[in-house]
């Protein structure tokens, strides 16, 4: 089986997201009230240095605990409920040290109380360059096998909504650009939500690119240019140039 999109003619289409708000831990202030949209359909991707509220933004969006009190609204363009639609990967692997490579993929179904399509997972377990491991436990695992896992069990997820913290963050230059477009190709048409520290992730990934800082978040200008961007492709490099010079601005 050749693994494609979930999202067909028939899937309901994505819903965009915007967050209105702000939000503050113990009365500091976190981020001061924004509104951050992310389009239908689309890769937005979310820049800022450590410690501004990113990582924060995307488990208000899940519906997850964050320490925060935020005070503001989340709402989907066709007013549905949003956190039932949401597949989300965090920055941790999450994932469950008993159970095989194989088992922590499938969870979601699992958990569900459905079953997990055999051939699906097997495909991805082969896309992610993980079928030679799928009986082995996580101790078992390097690090960037263990992210690996973790990108697998978000890309098993049917959900219109993907939210991806630092996804590929433990990989190697060759196996980041590899799984990079992988996503690319199995998300295509979700509405997706990256949070990322590199700018060159961003100028190939963003179809929307955000910056965010204490004060708020801003637009930065996006190559045109179909996605995954060619890394040497002038305009990708440019788009990271000013993103790296922007974010050293911010952090100055």
């Amino acid at each position: 089986m050749s693994l494609s999109p979930t999202t067909t003619a028939s899937s309901p289409r994505p819903p965009g997201i915007t967050v209105q708000g702000g939000a503050t831990i113990n009365g500091t202030p976190l981020f001061a009230p924004l509104t951050l949209t992310l389009g239908a359909g689309r890769w937005t991707c979310l820049l800022g240095g450590s410690g501004v509220g990113k990582s924060t933004v995307l488990r208000l969006i899940c519906g997850l605990s964050t320490g925060a009190q935020f005070e503001g609204t989340i709402t989907a363009s066709d007013g549905q409920d949003v956190p039932s639609r949401v597949a989300y990967m965090a920055q941790d692997d999450l994932l469950l040290p008993w159970a095989s490579v194989a088992q922590n993929v499938g969870l979601g179904a699992k958990l569900r109380g459905g079953r997990t399509d055999p051939h699906r997972l097997s495909d991805i377990l082969s896309r992610v360059g993980l079928a030679e491991h799928a009986d082995k436990t996580p101790n078992e695992l390097s690090g960037g096998q263990r992210q690996r896992v973790a990108l697998a069990r978000t890309l098993m997820e049917d959900k219109p909504i993907i939210l991806l913290d630092e996804p590929f963050s433990a990989l190697d230059a060759q196996t980041r650009a590899m799984m990079q477009d992988l996503a690319v190709e199995l998300l295509a048409g979700k509405t997706v939500l990256i949070v990322t520290h590199d700018p060159a992730e961003a100028a190939r990934l963003g179809q929307a690119i955000l910056v965010m800082t204490a004060d708020g978040v801003s637009d930065c200008a996006t190559p045109a240019l179909p996605l995954p961007r060619p890394v040497d492709a002038l305009e990708t490099l440019q788009c990271q140039a000013a993103l790296l010079q922007r974010l050293r601005g911010d952090a100055a």
